[in-house]
């Protein structure tokens, strides 16, 4: 039995290896987003839509906000929770946004 649950344990630890040497997932990461920036970074409203905008410009912009700060926004709070990784994934996902 002691066999039987050790096997089972390695092989489920070995399923997520693929999981975790992926990266972040951009997609994953961008729901957050979408209660100001809109689904899939198309907001209509007031906040700038992130769909289709360059990944290097998006990644200045969210290193800005973490670094600098902004009083006139709460993105600077926000973007501190996310690593350089996360941040690339993001862009990289809005970067990658059909704009129709």
């Amino acid at each position: 039995m002691q066999v039987l649950l050790r096997l089972t344990v390695l092989l489920a630890a070995l399923g997520a290896v693929p999981a975790m040497a992926a990266g972040p997932d951009g997609e994953a990461l961008s729901q957050a987003c979408t209660s100001c920036h809109g689904v899939d970074g198309t907001s209509p409203g007031a906040m700038p839509a992130l769909a289709g905008r360059p990944k290097d410009e998006l990644i200045s912009l969210m290193l800005a906000f973490r670094e600098e700060g902004s009083e006139a926004t709460i993105m600077n709070r926000i973007v501190r929770g996310y690593t350089d990784d996360e941040l690339a994934a993001l862009a990289a996902y809005f970067s990658n946004v059909d704009v129709k």
